[in-house]
């Protein structure tokens, strides 16, 4: 991430916290974070802080369009140009297949498709009017989930909207190529994070990995700066799958 300005939405924990260190270490040059936790949103910048980068944060409801168009240009505006957006904001709540509620699919098409959505939007608005570098303006990770490719009936809202975020960002891609932005997802496959072992299924994640393991968070979040970093000036609308053999494509 040498020299980029990096925005990361749901920054504030899990993952996307440790992206927000790991963009640091590996040479951001400013940060942003968007979080619904505006606590959470502040904390994450404080790697960045530590080494004296300007940083930014904004809490936002990304199911609001409105809110993610208004945290977007609040960002953008303090720190003056996003190289790299990160969509790492997303909600997975488990529910047998034939028992979802309306409110559930709701919130989970809220923010995982139109919350992701609206900051692709948002961010490309804003890069299209940079200079390019190496023929790119800017770059854009969501991100999947295996989950999009395999049967899921303990989550099947879930698996469908990383499915949809899979579509969009190859249709994004498609569209914005002649710009010089490169929109590209990472599709992780389960995580030894502590809500996993909160929800009691690490183990049963694990047991379905060749490896059998989970991914260590930093596994995956090595691939996202990866895409978004400054060596990918080439590949666009791909979904990179991360599942330790969990499924070969």
């Amino acid at each position: 991430m040498k020299d980029l300005s990096v925005l990361i939405v749901g920054g504030g924990s899990g993952l996307g916290a440790l992206l927000a260190r790991m963009a640091v270490d590996a040479g951001a040059s400013a940060l942003g974070v968007i979080d619904l936790n505006a606590a959470a949103a502040e904390a994450a910048l404080t790697p960045a802080r530590e080494r004296g980068l300007p940083t930014a944060s904004a809490a936002a409801d990304i199911q609001n369009g409105s809110e993610c168009h208004a945290a977007f240009k609040d960002i953008a505006g303090q720190l003056g140009q996003i190289d790299t957006l990160i969509n790492c904001a997303a909600i997975y709540p488990r529910r047998p297949i034939m028992e979802i509620t309306d409110a559930e699919w709701d919130a989970s098409n809220g923010v995982n498709i139109k919350g992701t959505y609206h900051m692709m939007v948002a961010a490309i608005d804003h890069m299209r009017e940079q200079e390019p570098k190496d023929h790119v303006r800017g770059r854009i990770v969501n991100i999947t989930s295996v989950d999009a490719f395999k049967a899921h009936p303990q989550n099947a809202h879930y698996a469908a909207t990383k499915a949809a975020v899979v579509s969009l960002t190859r249709s994004f891609a498609h569209h914005v190529a002649a710009d010089g932005i490169l929109v590209n997802s990472v599709a992780p496959a389960g995580m030894a994070t502590e809500r996993a072992r909160e929800l009691g299924f690490l183990e049963e994640l694990s047991k379905a990995s060749p490896l059998n393991r989970g991914a260590e968070p930093p596994e995956i979040a090595e691939w996202v700066l990866m895409t978004g970093g400054p060596k990918n000036t080439y590949m666009t609308g791909e979904n990179v799958i991360v599942s330790g053999g969990y499924i070969y494509a």
